[in-house]
């Protein structure tokens, strides 16, 4: 049965480049795009990932709860979708469910062993958002969720997006608008399908990965996407997801 499960969700994110991020996100397939995976799993979801180390993605704990299994999603030179095997999975010991579904602060971050590398993609170095951070800061999204909420056929390939802290950003949490709209009307921002996806930081040195998506709402707080986008920032974590990779064998 988990195997047809599988099947069905990587059928759901077709072959031909569709959209993620609602209201306009850009399609990458070079930059910070070539670190963006896709998670699926066997209950038929799907989120994204973010390759940190050949053998390691990072991802969000709500995305690969215990119960199912997971596998990331990977596309060869035809296009076609192949599903590679994931080892190990770790769940942050301080995630809490109800906290996230409720949209507060949570160690909402995990990440999976590959069994083998991911090939053909990039990695990305991980650190922690600038302190402190300020409303009005600027963060690059990345995901691979659905443009129309509902619809699973319109996610499957890599957008990214330019958004904007808005108020009291900290390091338990960070809450995104697109500049243009302010969350109050339908702007840019996550939706399903981009959460674990990565949140960048632009340095001089090029983008740092910084946080991952943990949750959306509709314009003025209601339910859907393209008004807040949630972050959870690295700041907190990023001591366990070195210690944690370092026991996989890998450094960051």
């Amino acid at each position: 049965m988990k195997k047809f499960v599988f099947l069905i969700a990587a059928a759901l994110l077709p072959a031909v480049p569709a959209h993620a991020i609602v209201g306009g996100g850009t399609p990458q397939t070079e930059g910070v795009a070539r670190a963006v995976v896709t998670i699926v799993g066997s209950r038929g979801n799907f989120c994204s990932g973010t390759l940190i180390a050949p053998q390691i993605v990072l991802t969000v704990a709500h995305c690969v709860q215990p119960g199912a299994d997971y596998k990331i999603v990977d596309r060869g030179a035809d296009g076609q979708p192949q599903l590679l095997n994931v080892r190990t999975v770790a769940i942050h010991p301080g995630f809490n469910m109800q906290a996230m579904q409720a949209h507060r602060a949570t160690a909402d971050v995990a990440l999976l062993q590959l069994q083998i590398p991911f090939k053909g993609k990039s990695t990305v170095p991980v650190g922690a958002p600038t302190i402190p951070i300020r409303v009005g800061s600027r963060f690059t999204i990345a995901g691979i969720g659905v443009t129309v909420r509902g619809d699973g056929k319109s996610g499957g390939a890599t957008r990214v997006a330019g958004l904007v802290a808005t108020g009291q950003p900290g390091t338990f949490q960070i809450r995104l608008v697109d500049p243009v709209t302010n969350g109050i009307r339908d702007g840019i921002g996550a939706c399903t399908g981009d959460s674990g996806g990565p949140v960048f930081e632009d340095r001089s040195n090029g983008a740092v990965l910084v946080g991952v998506i943990s949750w959306s709402t509709g314009p003025n707080g209601a339910a859907g996407c393209g008004g807040l986008t949630g972050v959870t920032p690295l700041t907190l974590y990023r001591d366990w997801l070195l210690q944690t990779a370092r026991s996989w064998g890998a450094a960051l």
